[in-house]
């Protein structure tokens, strides 16, 4: 009998599929890190018994997850049951040049895997669904949940700084700037960079109490760093009691508009005139390529904040409701995807 997809239409399919187990791609590359697998050796080769051994797992089941990850390109299969690392394995290990592992380990949380069933609901209403399933806010969730989830939270975002902070610094014209602080800016991972790199700036580094408890340690008493450092907490949405010659804010709005309205009316509010405000994000109009990425990362935050991504003409609006002066945006060439410098001067 001959098929009824015509031939021409093969890849179609084909595309379809890998589409529709894509939650499978992200579960095997997320289950090897929680087993383990990705530090349990270093160079040279390991047989499934071996990897099992160490991971506490069956081997016949471990090695057709070991078979599912190097179809897809992580770890090399030498031969039959032996693996080694490749280039893309070995960044999902302890001591990869960044912490990518636990970027994987935060987009496939547990609450991630309650959430997406329910973008359905999330399309239509506009609205975040965690506050459905949980009883509370987000972050009242994740501070909830314990350690592990804002631990695995707040190191999947110092990785993701890391991946962009040298591009993003080389973009900054820092001239007749003195000071810089980080809004929401996590444990500082921007802020060393720049600091370092610029010498005569001070930083402030400010965030939730919890959070900046963590900084890095260059920031903190008895740091490389610590004497040019200033550590504020607070929340940005109540009020930002900082007076800096620039504010930066990386990633951070994000969050539904009248929230991001008023992290920016209460920077305005602290800031003296002439200051500058830069926010770092990935934008909506960018390239189909880079897209691929943000548009899914759009979504995710419907589906935990409320929130979205934002476009050229939206970060403008929301630069002139604060009553701040939109000076452009520029792209931060070597970032994925594309982090842009969005700016606006305090008149």
């Amino acid at each position: 009998m001959a098929s009824i997809v015509p031939a021409e239409k093969i890849d179609v399919i084909r595309r379809i599929e890998q589409l529709a187990v894509g939650a499978g791609l992200a579960a095997i590359v997320q289950t090897a890190i929680k087993l383990g697998i990705p530090d349990s050796f270093d160079d040279g080769s390991v047989t499934v018994d071996e990897l099992a051994k160490s991971a506490q797992a069956e081997p016949g089941t471990l090695g057709r997850l070991m078979r599912a990850l190097t179809v897809h390109g992580v770890f090399d299969e030498v031969e039959p049951g032996r693996y080694t690392h490749n280039d893309l394995s070995r960044y999902l290990r302890e001591d990869a040049p960044i912490p990518i592992k636990y970027l994987v380990l935060w987009m496939g949380a547990a609450w991630t895997w309650e959430a997406w069933p329910r973008l359905t609901d999330a399309i239509r209403t506009g609205k975040a669904v965690i506050p459905d399933i949980y009883g509370k806010d987000f972050y009242s969730y994740l501070g909830a949940e314990g350690a592990a989830g804002m631990g695995d939270f707040m190191k999947a975002m110092t990785a993701i700084t890391a991946l962009s902070a040298a591009p993003i610094v080389d973009g900054f014209d820092l001239t007749g700037v003195g000071s810089v602080a980080d809004i929401a800016g996590g444990q500082g991972r921007l802020l060393v960079e720049l600091m370092e790199r610029f010498p005569h700036v001070s930083g402030t580094l400010f965030d939730l109490e919890t959070v900046v408890a963590n900084a890095d340690p260059k920031l903190l008493p008895g740091g490389a760093l610590a004497d040019r450092t200033t550590i504020v907490h607070g929340d940005l949405y109540d009020k930002v009691p900082v007076d800096v010659d620039l504010y930066i804010l990386k990633n951070i709005l994000d969050a539904p508009n009248q929230q991001s309205d008023r992290a920016l009316l209460n920077i305005k509010e602290s800031a003296k005139p002439g200051a500058k405000v830069v926010i770092i994000d990935a934008l909506m109009d960018a390239s189909v390529e880079e897209l691929r990425v943000t548009t899914l990362v759009d979504l995710f935050l419907l589906l935990n904040v409320g929130g979205a991504r934002h476009n050229t003409k939206e970060f403008e609006i929301l630069f002139e409701k604060a009553g701040l002066k939109f000076l452009g945006i520029k792209p931060v060439p070597g970032t994925f995807p594309t982090q842009h410098l969005a700016e606006a001067l305090v008149p």
